[in-house]
């Protein structure tokens, strides 16, 4: 299985990639090819092009959640299918999967809408769209983890913008990931982990009945984080003893220190590639 990081908020040394805030991966294996969120802009199709890979044979499109970094390029993304049909070039439309609520409106004070910007109805006209809160098999060994349990006390109440009409602040309630089942362990994929990185491992575990960890990559949402989160963080993944921690996106440089002494912190960019056992 490989996995290829089409967008983040860096890239590589020395490789001439593009970079934004956001987040957008490609997963391949011997069953299929999943594009992992958009990012924010068109930028995935430009690195993805200049990595020689190709977007015309995906089987799934799968959101993590529906903020602006990781949705916003689905437009960019349906105009290029369009450009391939009316040049009646092959490709495959695939089949977007992700939590039920992916399609709230969600607001952030002084940018108004920062959710995606596409509703169901009109995503329906370019893609199949299967909605889950429960656990999806997208393959034998790749699993949509559906809606997370958030039963860690530190990553409790994590909120950012407001869904419209609300009251309270958003809990992000959408917010999923992925995890690939290897006969070494687990791979869990994240984008943001606003349900809380701690939160989802646990749920993965449970999904697969595996305690292994091969790997997480993908966004921690760990930027200026509370002291009680951070704390809870780290000593929650010290015991956790996992082979490799690809934490990017949305992890800012001191909470990868704080990392760094506690997993086998590895850098991450536009352009890396990783390939695990299968």
């Amino acid at each position: 299985m490989k996995i290829t990081v089409l967008v983040d908020n860096n890239t590589l040394i020395d490789r001439y990639f593009f970079a934004e805030p956001g987040l957008s991966l490609l997963i391949e294996d011997d069953e299929t090819t999943v594009l992992f969120d958009t990012g924010y802009s068109d930028i995935f199709l430009k690195n993805a092009f200049k990595m020689g890979k190709d977007l015309t044979t995906l089987d799934y499109l799968v959101l993590s959640h529906n903020h602006l970094d990781h949705t916003w390029g689905l437009e960019p993304l349906i105009k290029y299918f369009t450009e391939l049909q009316i040049e009646q070039r092959p490709f495959k439309r695939p089949t977007l999967v992700a939590h039920p609520e992916i399609f709230v409106s969600v607001n952030a004070e002084g940018l108004g809408e920062i959710g995606c910007l596409l509703s169901e109805e009109k995503l329906a006209k370019h893609f199949p769209i299967q909605l889950s809160a429960q656990p999806k098999a997208i393959s034998s060994k790749l699993t949509f983890l559906g809606e997370i349990p958030r039963r860690n006390d530190f990553e409790k109440n994590l909120t950012f913008g407001r869904k419209e009409g609300a009251a309270e602040d958003d809990q992000v309630i959408d917010d999923s990931a992925l995890v690939y089942h290897s006969r070494n362990g687990l791979i869990i994929i994240t984008g943001c982990s606003h349900a809380g990185i701690c939160n989802i491992i646990e749920y993965a575990k449970e999904v697969c009945g595996d305690q292994r960890i091969v790997d997480i990559i993908g966004g921690f949402h760990l930027l200026n984080p509370p002291a009680h989160q951070l704390e809870g963080t780290l000593s929650y993944l010290k015991a956790l003893h996992p082979g490799a921690v690809h934490a990017c996106h949305c992890t800012d440089l001191a909470a990868k220190t704080a990392l760094s002494r506690v997993v086998p912190l590895q850098e991450v960019g536009v352009g890396l590639s990783l390939k695990y056992d299968t």
